[in-house]
């Protein structure tokens, strides 16, 4: 349904750390880069899914608004929580089983240093 969303950041160089890090725990990567942006799709694809840009005065969006991605498995999951942690975001939720969003949903929640609140998910194959 949705073609990319787009996010102001404060500081593109440290968000560009942040996001590198837990996209890659993810298997994405940076797809495009210059001063003023910065975009992260699949690896070896122009198309960005998310494209950061620097703004002077960013601001996240209010409570009620996160960003969830699909990880692949349980161990992305974990991977993209230690990454986004060892990269400068705060803890919003360690990973693991959800069970009031159902009871194979598997998930972890940063805070990235913007305020942006991030979400990795993933059914547990039984």
């Amino acid at each position: 349904m949705l073609g990319h969303v787009s996010f102001g950041v404060g500081d593109l160089a440290r968000a560009k750390t942040f996001y590198d890090a837990i996209m890659g725990a993810l298997g994405y990567a940076c797809v495009y880069a210059d001063d003023r942006f910065v975009g992260y799709g699949m690896p070896g694809s122009s198309d960005d899914k998310l494209l950061l840009r620097a703004v002077s005065e960013a601001r996240a969006p209010g409570d009620g608004f996160h960003l969830c991605f699909d990880a692949s498995d349980e161990a992305a999951v974990d991977r993209f929580h230690a990454a986004g942690m060892a990269a400068g975001g705060a803890d919003n939720g360690a990973p693991g089983l959800r069970p009031r969003y159902g009871p194979d949903y598997y998930a972890a929640f940063l805070i990235d240093p913007d305020g942006h609140h991030l979400e990795a998910k993933v059914a547990v194959r039984g």
